[in-house]
């Protein structure tokens, strides 16, 4: 009898060890467990610094890259067309409210494009032009019939904010809505041709010309001429900060154009015919015979690249590549103090 309970006390005490060893050991997997999971929350939760900016402004303020904005009104008597050429018929432009906004944009618009983000950037994004034509008449408040413009517009205004500017103050003094149509000049004017605008903002005078020679545009009342230039800024030529082709040491910016192209290094064209690439197409050497059409580069496809897109989307994509490109310094100075990211 003694022995059967000395046999039972064995058995349990063993049972009880083994027990207890095994509660350790799952207590011990547990906490391994436990500590590589907060290391891996701890790794994937841990913020990815974002690159330093490699694009940077190479070469400005060259007499040759000035940047001129003109306003321009639509004439409600164009000869409107659709992409095919057929006439479009009934086209209403709000001629009351172009000329407002054209008038306020003259005065208070132009002071405001002047001193925009100045104590931010500590320069000018754009200067009011010396000599550009004052204000005609006073500006009359937004009826029903007249509170609704219709605006096409270049990139530059729009990605920098000061456009969003502009509508919000012209709407507080005089009630009136702008609707806005942004792209590079050529699809602005394009836009304004079938009859979707009612004044145009841009900056490409070769084009400006056309579209007044083709009875697009009109005089405003108290004006001599139909184009209204009023505000200017530079256009930049920008690249990696090594600077591959030293293009700072050039001595003009077709020089630097031509080091460019002699070292094929990466160029990023808008090629979308705004403003900005008709004044690239002007500084490429000459016996390139680069143009707007896809068929005169194509032998330079291996390092022109012809985007077709905004200014904003072109600069992303000359950092990405580390490549040169040709902008309008207002939108530049905006992608720089943004980290890369325009931020209106």
């Amino acid at each position: 009898m003694f022995k059967k309970v000395i046999a039972n006390l064995l058995f349990a005490t063993m049972v009880l060890s083994l027990f207890a060893c095994s509660s350790n050991a799952t207590t011990q997997s547990t906490t391994a467990a436990t500590t590589v999971s907060e290391t891996t929350i701890a790794e994937t939760t841990t913020e990815t610094k974002p690159n330093e900016l490699t694009l940077d402004i190479l070469m400005e303020q060259d007499d040759s890259m000035r940047n001129i904005y003109t306003l321009l009104a639509v004439n409600d008597q164009a000869p409107f067309a659709d992409v095919d050429g057929n006439a479009i018929k009934d086209v209403k432009i709000n001629t009351k409210g172009a000329d407002a906004f054209i008038n306020w944009l003259l005065g208070e618009g132009a002071d405001i494009a002047d001193n925009y983000k100045y104590d931010e950037y500590k320069m000018h994004l754009f200067n009011k032009l010396d000599g550009a034509p004052k204000p005609a008449s006073t500006i009359e408040p937004a009826t029903d019939e007249t509170r609704v413009i219709r605006l096409s517009t270049t990139t530059s205004v729009n990605d920098t904010g000061l456009l969003a500017e502009w509508q919000k103050k012209f709407k507080e003094e005089y009630g009136y809505e702008i609707e806005v149509y942004s792209a590079g000049t050529g699809k602005s004017i394009a836009n304004s041709k079938l009859g979707n605008a009612d004044l145009i903002l841009v900056h490409a005078k070769a084009q400006e010309d056309k579209f007044v020679e083709e009875g697009f545009a009109r005089k405003v009342d108290g004006f001599d001429q139909e184009r209204l230039s009023f505000l200017y800024n530079y256009f930049v030529l920008c690249g990696p900060k090594d600077d591959p082709a030293h293009v700072r040491e050039a001595a003009t910016v077709q020089d630097a154009f031509k080091a460019i192209a002699d070292g094929k290094f990466l160029f990023v064209s808008r090629g979308d015919n705004s403003g900005t690439h008709s004044k690239e197409l002007s500084l490429w050497p000459k016996e390139l015979g680069i143009t707007i059409e896809p068929s005169s580069f194509e032998k330079y496809s291996d390092w022109y690249i012809s985007s077709n897109a905004g200014m904003g989307i072109c600069l992303t994509q000359a950092a990405e590549k580390g490549a040169y490109i040709l902008s309008d310094k207002a939108t530049m100075s905006a992608f720089i103090a943004g980290g890369g990211v325009i931020k209106k």
